[in-house]
């Protein structure tokens, strides 16, 4: 018997129902004549307060509330990938079937699709014992995932029976399991789970791989690792979105999560549209196919804004315990935080910091802890890492989400107005922006790429870090005085900047660098500067050492080597060589 209430007050988003209704906290309810999906926040004896996720016009005091004796939960199973959600696991396809253009309210859709019959491979046998996360069928999803359906976390026993492979839908009984009770369950290819809720795992392991961006800043100055956290804040136009959009075109992830949370609708439909025009270039097909859009823009309703952020970590942790690498985009939290915002006010909670609520750093870190690289129940290896964006009004790295943000996140990109506007891409500060990772992946970077990467690496930002100091000397009085080794540092740092750290995305071969070009671009500069500070040293000034294109010639290598003729690096050497050897006899 289902308990039902009935509404006292609406206060936007938020509804109250009088008495004691016996619902449970966290509770999914149907709202009014319209079946509206809301969710119990607060109980008391005397008053039950519920969120709704839809646009609450039209309720009224008197509207029948009907609890569903589940928490809010997603559908997991076949057909989450090139799918289209919104923030409750609604597919905007089916929704505009039945609604049109515009999401009508009380639309009631299945999350996937349940008439759609999938190839089906059964891989356990009558007998065998199975427990949580054990893969009793796998299927074909698209063309670059296999779906592995596991047995549900809290379900173990023996195994009664099973089907024959063949062609079920996601609701059809596959797999007859025999509780230790006894009792019998039947398992289809889909399972339903709680989204506030973290899914079991095995272990955490520390992290020792990177997530591969192609972006030289990202994957030599600051690396992210598998199953690591990473904030990219930044004011109006500095370019969160399109680094988003190129880690998840490029990066080594298997599935991408792509979550538009509260941005503008433009924005979105942009997103949508070119992701499905996107070729994956790891296996040549559309990049859809290994990736889920949940598409929440910033007109519909704060509540379900709110959720969507849960329900893209919750579809991650799925595709996570198969033991796939999954990368979520989260676009961006502080429109998230806002909904917080804004529901906390309806609620009349006791305001902190700018007005948003005193749990958000709590939240904050609550959703960034689902990340990691972790050992799932059937021991396979799997993770989750989370790049979110945050979007600081006008800019103000200290406001209190990207504040708190960066207590919880172990890799800081931080975007830079100057350098947007400078159309220097992507616009990540290498001063602001900062990497826990280094020191975990230095055996990684030793291993797969050279073992001077890290040293190298740290010696670049050393020049980065010089260029900074002598720059404020520079605005005081001119480069004109400053002695040679310092103005060689400048120019150096010019070509680290402009040949390295500056990347085009419209260009073959710069949109996306393997790790070892990047290695080798890195190691050409650092070689150039030891060549020109040996003629520095010798007493040859800067002018004489301008005199020669070289600089120039460095820069441009990005452009001028193709990324599968790395051979081509040994003549670059031999040009810094002969221009060293050059200005030496001219000036003998």
């Amino acid at each position: 018997m289902h308990k039902t209430g009935t509404i006292y007050g609406i206060n936007g988003p938020v509804i109250y129902l009088k008495g004691n209704t016996g619902f449970q906290m966290a509770e999914m309810v149907y709202v009014g004549k319209e079946r509206l999906v809301g969710e119990v926040i607060r109980l008391t004896n005397d008053i039950t307060t519920i969120q709704v996720f839809e646009e609450t016009t039209g309720l009224r005091p008197g509207d029948p509330v009907e609890a569903t004796g589940d928490a809010i939960s997603v559908t997991l199973g076949p057909g989450i990938l090139n799918n289209i959600f919104d923030g409750i696991e609604r597919p905007l396809s089916e929704i505009a079937k039945s609604s049109g253009k515009y999401i009508s309210r009380g639309v009631s859709v299945d999350s996937l699709d349940t008439e759609k019959k999938w190839q089906t491979h059964i891989t356990v046998k009558p007998g065998e014992f199975v427990s949580g996360g054990t893969i009793i069928a796998e299927v074909q999803e698209t063309q670059a995932i296999v779906h592995k359906s596991m047995v549900p976390p809290n379900i173990s026993g023996t195994v009664l029976e099973v089907a024959m492979d063949g062609e079920y839908t996601i609701n059809e009984p596959i797999v007859t399991v025999q509780l230790a009770n006894g009792k019998e369950e039947k398992l289809t290819l889909a399972q339903k789970w709680p989204i506030r809720v973290p899914r079991p795992t095995a272990a955490r392991f520390a992290a020792s791989k990177p997530l591969i961006t192609g972006q030289r800043i990202l994957d030599t100055l600051f690396p992210i690792a598998k199953g690591g956290t990473a904030a990219i804040p930044g004011g109006f136009g500095t370019g969160k979105t399109m680094t988003q959009h190129q880690i998840a075109k490029w990066s080594n992830a298997d599935i991408i999560i792509y979550i538009g949370c509260g941005e503008r609708g433009n924005e979105m439909t942009q997103v949508l549209e070119e992701f499905s025009e996107l070729v994956d270039p790891r296996s040549g097909k559309p990049l859809m196919d290994r990736t889920t859009l949940i598409a929440n823009t910033s007109n519909m309703p704060v509540a379900a804004r709110e959720a969507s952020i849960y329900t893209g970590i919750t579809l991650a942790e799925y595709y996570r315990d198969m033991g796939y690498d999954v990368a979520i985009m989260a676009d961006s939290t502080s429109r998230w935080a806002e909904a917080l915002r804004e529901l906390s006010g309806r609620l009349e909670e006791m305001p902190a910091e700018e007005g948003f609520p005193a749990y958000l750093a709590s939240r904050l870190s609550a959703f960034y802890e689902r990340a990691g690289m972790m050992q799932t129940l059937n021991g396979s290896e799997g993770s989750v890492s989370i790049i979110g964006a945050v979007s600081p009004q006008g800019g103000d790295f200290s406001e209190p989400v990207t504040q708190n943000t960066k207590r919880f996140v172990r890799c800081f990109w931080g975007l830079d107005k100057s350098l947007a506007y400078a159309r220097h891409f992507p616009a990540i500060h290498w001063l602001t922006s900062y990497s826990e990772y280094v020191n975990d992946l230095a055996p990684w970077y030793r291993d797969n790429a050279d073992k001077n990467f890290v040293d190298e690496r740290n010696q670049l930002m050393a020049i980065l870090n010089q260029e900074s100091n002598l720059m404020e000397i520079v605005k005081l009085i001119g480069s004109d005085v400053l002695p040679d080794d310092q103005k060689l540092t400048l120019e150096i740092a010019r070509v680290i900047r402009l040949g390295f750290l500056q990347q085009n995305a419209f260009h073959k071969d710069d949109t996306c660098v393997p790790i070892r070009k990047q290695f080798l671009m890195m190691d050409l500069i650092l070689y150039l500067n030891t060549k020109a500070k040996a003629l520095v040293t010798m007493g040859m000034p800067m002018s004489i050492l301008k005199e020669s294109n070289i600089f120039d010639r460095i820069i441009s290598v990005k452009y001028d080597v193709p990324n599968d003729r790395l051979d081509m690096f040994d003549d670059y050497r031999k040009e810094v060589d002969h221009f060293y050897d050059e200005v030496l006899e001219k000036n003998a």
